[in-house]
């Protein structure tokens, strides 16, 4: 059976005058894009314009709801009741659905950001919290999450379909969580090291840690960061490098 996988990207991260990655030409070589919100990153016409961009270009949409922190740019912790993350998850979706129903498209998956998404991989109430929101909203969107992490536990729990995602442009810890960005060597930006990378995802399963374990890592998507300043390369590299393997790159399947 030929295999198969997803390569996301974050997008639509820019703000007013100020911009952050090159979205039109990333678009081009991933099937599926995270677009922020207005929380963390983005404004209503940078959302409309990555939206528009993606559908034209056949990419599947994604919510990429954060914390209210666009100084930080969501990669800060911040307190919340469950209640009040809810809350903040149901209007980032519904936005981002708008402008997707404005462009006669539908909104494909949800994907959390930055601080968001790392608490959510060990915070069970938080990762409820985010569950609930996606289920309320609309139950047929597909939740994508760290193989392990609470959040794909609590996405599974609400009945959701839940995609396991691996970062081909992160290092990783050997209890498989992703290494923190303060750390040296946390961001990779070797074309061809995060190309191997993705390939030995895709058809082993597994990552080394950046203490020499093997981590087993079942993933349906891999992300690469649209604001890491080799994006474009290393999206090149690694579609090229799968698909000369063989491997198929489309959206996670409905």
């Amino acid at each position: 059976m030929k295999l198969r996988i997803d390569l996301n990207a974050d997008m639509g991260e820019s703000f007013g005058p100020w911009r952050m990655g090159v979205d039109e030409e990333l678009l081009g070589r991933v099937s599926s894009a995270n677009v922020a919100c207005g929380f963390h990153a983005s404004d209503p016409l940078t959302m409309a314009r990555t939206v528009r961009a993606a559908v034209r270009l056949g990419v599947a949409v994604g919510a990429h709801p954060g914390y209210p922190d666009l100084v930080g740019f969501g990669r800060r912790e911040m307190e919340m009741s469950p209640e009040e993350a809810e809350a903040v998850v149901v209007y980032q979706i519904g936005a981002l659905a708008a402008f997707c129903a404005a462009e006669g498209a539908e909104l494909h998956h949800v994907k959390p950001h930055g601080a968001m998404y790392n608490r959510a991989a060990r915070d069970r109430s938080l990762a409820e919290a985010i569950a609930r929101a996606v289920r309320r909203v609309d139950p047929r969107l597909i939740l994508y999450a760290q193989p392990g992490s609470e959040l794909a536990r609590a996405g599974e729990a609400a009945g959701l379909r839940v995609a396991l995602e691996a970062f081909a442009d992160r290092g990783y810890l050997a209890d498989g969580r992703l290494q923190p960005r303060s750390q040296p060597g946390a961001v990779l930006r070797d074309p061809e090291q995060v190309a191997e990378r993705a390939l030995r995802i895709v058809r082993e399963g597994r990552v080394t840690a950046v203490t020499g374990e093997e981590v087993e890592l079942r993933a349906e998507t891999i992300c690469l960061h649209g604001d890491n300043p080799e994006a474009v390369r290393l999206a090149e590299a690694v579609r090229r490098r799968l698909e000369a393997e063989g491997v198929e790159i489309a959206p996670v399947a409905v």
